[in-house]
C-alpha cells in the first residue's frame, strides 16, 4: 500500500470478523488490533487488563455520559472525572489508543473504531455478517457448544455489540450507511472474503494515487 489505510471492521458474532481482519492485515503487511487495544489501554493508564476486560464493548446507562464526552472533547483527561462509570472510561481509554495506532496503516476490529476515526479520510469501514445458521455452525464448532447454546451466545454477543455501538456512536450498528462495504462472509468463505477486501483496499489506495 502506497498510502495510509485504516481498515475498521464491525462484525456479527460468528461471521469470522477477527479471523478475516487478521488475515487481511497479514496480506497488507500492516498491524492488526482487536483485544490488543485493551492491553494497550490498560498499560497506558496503569490499570489491570483483567479489570478493563470486564467492561470491554459494554455500554453504560450513565447520566454522566454527556458530561464525560463533553469534558473529553475539550481536552480534559478522563481521570479528571473520577465519578465517570468504568464503561465510559474504557471507551475513552480505547478511543485514545485507536487514534494513536491510526497514525499509520492498520486493521482495527470493533470498539466503534469507524466512529472514533470518522474524520480520518484514510478510513475504510467494513461490516461483516452472515446468515444465522452459518454463524451457529461456526460458533458451535469453535466453542464446542451445541446449536442451542451457540445460538444463545450469538444473540447475547450481538446484542452487547449493538448496544455498545449505538450508545457511544449515536448510530445504528450494522446499518449500511455507516460503512463503505458490507459483506456476507458465507457467500465465498473466509479466505475469498479476504481476497475481496484486499482488492477493495488496493482499489481505494489506487484512487488516492489518481
Amino acid at each position: 500500500m502506497k498510502n495510509k489505510v485504516i481498515i475498521t471492521i464491525g462484525r456479527q458474532f460468528g461471521s469470522g470478523g477477527r479471523e478475516i481482519g487478521k488475515k487481511l492485515a497479514d496480506r497488507l503487511h500492516i498491524p492488526f488490533y482487536d483485544r490488543e487495544l485493551l492491553e494497550m489501554a490498560a498499560k497506558e493508564n496503569g490499570m489491570s487488563e483483567e479489570l478493563l476486560s470486564d467492561f470491554d464493548e459494554k455500554a453504560t446507562n450513565s447520566i454522566l455520559y454527556s458530561l464525560a464526552i463533553g469534558s473529553y472533547a475539550m481536552g480534559s483527561h478522563v481521570s479528571g472525572v473520577p465519578e465517570m462509570p468504568m464503561n465510559d472510561k474504557v471507551f475513552l481509554f480505547q478511543s485514545d489508543v485507536i487514534k494513536e495506532v491510526a497514525k499509520s496503516s492498520c486493521v482495527v476490529v470493533g470498539r466503534c473504531a469507524d466512529y472514533v476515526l470518522r474524520d480520518d479520510p484514510a478510513c475504510l469501514n467494513l461490516f461483516l455478517h452472515a446468515p444465522k445458521e452459518v454463524r451457529v455452525e461456526r460458533v458451535a464448532r469453535l466453542y464446542q457448544l451445541d446449536d442451542r447454546k451457540a445460538e444463545e451466545k450469538i444473540r447475547k454477543t450481538d446484542k452487547k455489540r449493538a448496544n455498545y455501538y449505538n450508545f457511544y456512536s449515536g448510530r445504528k450498528w450494522g446499518q449500511v450507511e455507516n460503512y463503505h462495504l458490507a459483506v456476507d462472509t458465507s457467500i465465498v468463505g473466509i479466505d475469498r472474503t479476504v481476497d475481496l477486501l484486499e482488492s477493495f483496499a488496493k482499489l481505494k489506495d489506487a484512487k488516492q494515487e489518481g
